[in-house]
C-alpha cells in the first residue's frame, strides 16, 4: 500500500473510536441487539459513563433505542441502526487500511 492511501488520525470516526464507545459498538454489532444490562456487563463500567456514551451514538443516529419492560421492569434495548452498521463497517475498514499498511 502506497503512503498516500494512508488514512490520517482525522479520518477516524472519533464517535466510535473512544473506548466505551467502541466496545459497546462491537458488542451490539454482535449481538444484533442488546439491552443496558448485558452491554454493562461487557464493556465492563459503570450505568452513568455507559448511558453517556450510549446516547452520544444514540443522538448521532448509529443506535436505535426500545424502551419497554420486562416483566415490571424498565427495559432498554440497543441495535445498530441503518446508518451505525454503515459507520461500524467504515471504521472497521479504517482499521483494516491502518493494520494492513503497517
Amino acid at each position: 500500500m502506497s503512503k498516500s492511501s494512508l488514512l490520517s488520525a482525522d479520518d477516524i470516526d472519533d464517535l466510535i473510536h473512544g473506548k466505551v464507545r467502541l466496545a459497546a459498538m462491537a458488542f451490539v454489532s454482535g449481538a444484533g441487539e442488546a439491552d443496558f444490562t448485558s452491554i454493562k456487563k461487557a464493556v465492563d463500567t459503570s450505568d452513568g459513563n455507559l448511558s453517556v456514551h450510549l446516547r452520544k451514538l444514540e443522538e448521532a443516529g448509529y443506535l436505535c433505542v426500545t424502551k419497554g419492560f420486562n416483566g415490571r421492569k424498565p427495559q432498554t434495548v440497543y441495535a445498530l441502526s441503518d446508518v451505525g452498521r454503515k459507520a461500524w463497517l467504515h471504521y472497521l475498514e479504517q482499521m483494516r487500511t491502518i493494520v494492513m499498511s503497517s
